[in-house]
C-alpha cells in the first residue's frame, strides 16, 4: 500500500512528495512505528531524516502539552532506502515537567540510530538571549542556490571553519509545533560537515581542482548529533544555520552551530561530531 503523498520509486525506494508525508509514520503495535525513505543521490538515507522520524515517533508517545527541548543522537550505521525503518520507542520517564524517551531505529542489518530526547512543559520564566544573528549573511533566502529534494538551501557565507546557510523545508507546514520541530531536526544535519571539512589541510585538492571530488579524497560521515530547541519558530520559513568548526583530531571533527530567525531570534543550538578520514588508495 502506498501512503498518501508518496509514490513508488525505483529499486524499492520511494519518492517523497512532501515533508508531512515523510513524517507520516505507521503504527506497528505499542510504541513501534515504521517510516520509509526516498532515494538520495549519495545512496544512504539522509541522517537528518532518521533523526526527524525518530523524534516524530517519540512525539507520538508524549502528551501534546510537552514539547521537545533537546535531543541527542548517535548514527550507528548508514540506512538503506530499499527497506522501511522501524522506530522502537522506550518510555524512560513521565514526569510532571519533563518527559524522556529513547528511540532505536532499525533495519534488517540492525540498529542504524540511537536517539534520546527530552520534552518540557512550558514555563513562564525569564527569557534572555546572548547570541546575535551574524551581520554578513545577507537577506533571508539569499545566497547561492543549492536546493535538494524537499530542502531549500542558500549558501550565505563560506570560509575556513565556518559555513552559514539559509535553510527551510520547501512546503508550508502550518502551525503544528511538533511537526515544525521535526522539520528543524531534518534541516539541521545538512551543514556541520561543511564547516569541519573546510579546515582540513587537504581540502584545497577538492576546491582547486574541479575534477577531484570530495569523495575522491575523504571518507566522511556524521557520528553523533545534538539539538537544543530554545524558542519555537517555523522551519518551513528561512532560518540561518551558522556553523563553526572546533577543530580536527584523530579523524574526528566537531562543529557547533546556532540557528536564527531573520528577526534575530536564537531558535536552536546544534552540535555534531563528524568522521573525516583521508583515503589511502
Amino acid at each position: 500500500m502506498v501512503p498518501p503523498g508518496l509514490t513508488p520509486g525505483t529499486e524499492m525506494a520511494w519518492e517523497v512528495v512532501d515533508f508531512a508525508s515523510l513524517m507520516g509514520l505507521e503504527a506497528h503495535g505499542p510504541d513501534v512505528f515504521v517510516g520509509i525513505s526516498p532515494e538520495y543521490p549519495w545512496g544512504r538515507v539522509y541522517g537528518g531524516q532518521v533523526v526527524a522520524q525518530g523524534l516524530r515517533a517519540a512525539q507520538s508517545t508524549v502528551d501534546g502539552d510537552y514539547h521537545v527541548h533537546s535531543l541527542h543522537a548517535y548514527f550507528i550505521r548508514g540506512g538503506s532506502s530499499d527497506e522501511p525503518i522501524r522506530y522502537e520507542v522506550d518510555r524512560i520517564r513521565n514526569g510532571r515537567s519533563f518527559v524522556t524517551r529513547r528511540v532505536v531505529a532499525r533495519q534488517s542489518d540492525g540498529a542504524i540510530l540511537n536517539l534520546s530526547c527530552s520534552f518540557h512543559l512550558h514555563e513562564d520564566q525569564a527569557d534572555v538571549q546572548e547570541s546575535l544573528l551574524p551581520d554578513d549573511v545577507g537577506e533571508p533566502g539569499s545566497g547561492t542556490v543549492e536546493d535538494w529534494s524537499i530542502l531549500g538551501r542558500r549558501v550565505a557565507h563560506q570560509s575556513t571553519g565556518r559555513s552559514s546557510n539559509w535553510l527551510r523545508v520547501l512546503e508550508e507546514l502550518g502551525d503544528d509545533r511538533s511537526l515544525q520541530a521535526c522539520a528543524l531536526a531534518y534541516t539541521s544535519d545538512d551543514i556541520p560537515m561543511d564547516a569541519v571539512a573546510g579546515t582540513h589541510p587537504r581540502i584545497g585538492e577538492v576546491q582547486e581542482d574541479s575534477v577531484t571530488t570530495y569523495h575522491d579524497v575523504f571518507i566522511g560521515t556524521s557520528l553523533d548529533h545534538a539539538i537544543w530547541f530554545h524558542r519555537p519558530l517555523p522551519a518551513d520559513q528561512w532560518l540561518l544555520h551558522d556553523h563553526r568548526s572546533h577543530g580536527l583530531a584523530n579523524a574526528r571533527g566537531l562543529a557547533v552551530g546556532e540557528v536564527f530567525a531573520p528577526s534575530g531570534i536564537h531558535v536552536a543550538t546544534v552540535a555534531q561530531e563528524v568522521l573525516i578520514r583521508e583515503r589511502t588508495r
